[in-house]
């Protein structure tokens, strides 16, 4: 099951952009032997538009480009359900088995994501009620996605 991060905004060279890779590379490399990965690293820019709402609308149109119709969607939005790493890894392990094609996560710009395409999504997920900027959101995602594969391989990087 390949696995899509969508993220609006690009990410600067720098130590988030390494941190995001490192942790996507490890996850690919864990996730081999077990039908997870690769993960593919997609970046839209952000809209213009002068309205929130046109924003978002106008981010949604160029994210639903990138992802695969029938796969999972994955939102990443304050207001989502916060879930432990074994659970997170669970929820992977069962939509690879179930024969889904790819993981899409998505995250939004400064506005968050659109409401219609958070709708869409099969899990909303949250990493706190706190707003981190999306360079950290992807640095934690890329992370929870590698704890995920070594959970799922039984490897003793995640310790509960």
């Amino acid at each position: 099951m390949k696995i899509l991060i969508a993220a609006v905004g690009r990410l600067k060279d720098g130590p988030e952009r390494e941190l995001v890779a490192r942790y996507a590379e490890r996850a690919a490399q864990t996730g081999r032997n077990l039908a997870l990965g690769p993960v593919d690293i997609r970046e839209i820019a952000e809209s213009r538009a002068r309205r929130p709402e046109d924003r978002k609308r106008e981010e949604a149109e160029q994210l639903g480009m990138l992802l695969t119709p029938g796969a999972p969607l994955i939102a990443l939005d304050e207001t989502g359900k916060s879930l432990g790493s074994s659970d997170f890894a669970e929820r992977l392990g069962r939509w690879r088995d179930d024969g889904a094609q790819a993981a899409q996560f998505v995250i939004g710009g400064a506005d968050g994501l659109d409401p219609d395409l958070v709708k869409r999504a099969a899990l909303v997920l949250s990493f706190g009620r706190q707003t981190w900027p999306h360079q950290i959101v992807r640095a934690l995602l890329s992370e929870q996605i590698y704890r995920a594969a070594t959970i799922l391989a039984g490897h003793p990087y995640h310790r509960e």
